[in-house]
């Protein structure tokens, strides 16, 4: 069984009855996204726990094999090229499910959770959120991709694949082409799975307009 990551947690009320996982991007940690939660404005939604997991720290190959907190090592930024990290990817998949599980002792049903990431954190909500057992509210998928794509199909799970996610990405991205993005989305319309895709005019970053529009995906999957 993996060890429990560590994480950051803020609750928008007392008792919370829903949760957000949230996962970073490379070299970042869970404080990066934790300012976010009031700048959502849920105040008139169910009380939410919001988790942000620390990712492991290990080498990555791209940035000459410096540790740094990372969900799986990247092995080259080639938009062509589709070898990867197999093995983190899915030892961080277990992570995730595992802090999953927490909730769900917590007494949170996997129905009231948002699997939520940036950039290699939305890879990982991608790659887990399809694949868990059970059905979860939704998906909120920044700035990122979907890994391990070619085995999408076979292994995605029945109980996710009406799950709704929401999917955005900056036009001016230089670290994750906004091509991959666009291709990974498209794979997923394809597979009939229900999805927002939204661009706007930034980097690799967020923008208010983005966190007005994830707020209202919260919203309709709290709802």
């Amino acid at each position: 069984m993996s060890t429990l990551l560590e994480t950051l947690e803020t609750e928008t009320a007392p008792n919370p009855t829903h949760a957000v996982i949230w996962m970073h991007g490379l070299g970042a940690d869970g404080n990066d996204f934790a300012p976010i939660v009031p700048e959502l404005g849920l105040g008139t939604s169910p009380a939410i726990r919001f988790v942000f997991p620390h990712a492991p720290v290990q080498p990555v190959t791209i940035n000459n094999g410096m540790r740094m907190r990372s969900w799986y090592d990247i092995l080259h930024m080639d938009i062509g090229a589709r070898r990867e990290d197999e093995a983190g990817i899915r030892q961080s998949q277990h992570h995730i499910e595992a802090l999953i599980k927490r909730e769900n002792e917590r007494g949170i049903p996997s129905s009231n959770i948002v699997l939520a990431g940036f950039s290699q954190g939305c890879a990982m909500t991608l790659h887990t959120g399809l694949r868990h057992p059970e059905t979860l509210a939704g998906l909120v998928c920044l700035s990122g991709y979907l890994p391990l794509a070619d085995k999408l199909s076979d292994e995605r799970h029945d109980a996710n694949a009406q799950t709704a996610i929401f999917m955005a990405h900056g036009t001016q991205d230089p670290v994750v082409a906004i091509e991959r993005a666009q291709a990974s989305a498209q794979q997923l319309d394809a597979l009939g799975q229900p999805l927002q895709w939204k661009t706007y005019p930034m980097p690799h970053s967020v923008c208010l307009e983005e966190i007005r529009d994830i707020a209202n995906f919260l919203k309709q999957v709290f709802a």
